[in-house]
């Protein structure tokens, strides 16, 4: 007999997708604000942000088709 896992997709979409934007947005924001700040900061920073930025496009992206849709189509 098969178990079924309670997993909460809706959750984990939800959450997974919250995630995915404060990454962008704090990534958006480091780019603007850094430099206003504290002039010109180093070329980590930048590169550090511009991850932040791709990182939560692609999160916000691909978690709600994980958790949302292919997920609980396999269960």
């Amino acid at each position: 007999m098969a178990t079924h896992s309670s997993m909460a997709y809706g959750r984990w979409t939800r959450l997974g997708f919250a995630t995915g934007a404060l990454l962008f947005v704090v990534g958006v924001l480091g780019h603007l604000a850094v430099p206003a700040f504290t002039g010109p900061a180093p070329d980590w920073v930048g590169t550090l942000l511009f991850d932040m930025e791709v990182l939560g496009v692609l999160i916000a992206l691909f978690v709600p088709l994980l958790f949302g849709i292919v997920l609980p189509l396999t269960e």
